[in-house]
C-alpha cells in the first residue's frame, strides 16, 4: 500500500472527490467600499480575545486587509476604500498639445518652403551674373530682419 492510498481513501470516504482541474490564473479579489466599512465596524466591535481572528476566518480575510483598510479609513480616503484599477495611470492630455503639434508641423512646412525659395533666388542670381544682367536690390521691411 502506497502513501497516497490512505489520503485518497480518506477523501472518498468523506464523500468528496478532489477536483484535479487547475485554474489557469487566479483572480484578484476586489472588495466593495461598503463591505470594507462593514468588516471594519465589526472588527472594532470585537472585544474578546480571538473574536477578530474568528471574523477573519469566517470572511476569508487576512489581518493585512484590516491594517490597510484602517489606514485608508484614518487618512479619509473615501476613494481608497473603493477598488482601484491596477497598472499605469493614463496621462492627462494637455489641451494645448494638439494646437502646439499643429503649429510645429506648419512651422516645419514653412521652413521647407522658405529654404526652397531661397535656393531658387540664389540660382536666379547666379543665372543673372552669368548672363550679365543686373538685378535690382530686394527691399526688406524691418520685420524680416
Amino acid at each position: 500500500m502506497s502513501h497516497i492510498e490512505p489520503i485518497q481513501s480518506h477523501i472518498v470516504s468523506q464523500g468528496r472527490v478532489a477536483d484535479p482541474e487547475v485554474l489557469p490564473r487566479a483572480e484578484r479579489r476586489q472588495f466593495a467600499a461598503e463591505y470594507k466599512l462593514r468588516i471594519l465596524e465589526e472588527a472594532d466591535r470585537c472585544t474578546q480575545r480571538g473574536q477578530v481572528g474568528a471574523l477573519l476566518r469566517r470572511e476569508g480575510l487576512y489581518s493585512s486587509h484590516l491594517t490597510t483598510w484602517r489606514k485608508q479609513r484614518k487618512s479619509g480616503e473615501i476613494a481608497g476604500l473603493a477598488p482601484r484599477k491596477r497598472g499605469k495611470k493614463p496621462v492627462p492630455r494637455n489641451p494645448l498639445s494638439a494646437e502646439n503639434e499643429q503649429l510645429r508641423r506648419e512651422n516645419a512646412r514653412l521652413q521647407k518652403r522658405l529654404h526652397q525659395a531661397e535656393t531658387i533666388v540664389a540660382v536666379q542670381k547666379k543665372l543673372c551674373d552669368l548672363l550679365g544682367l543686373t538685378v535690382p536690390p530686394i527691399e526688406q521691411n524691418g520685420s524680416d530682419e
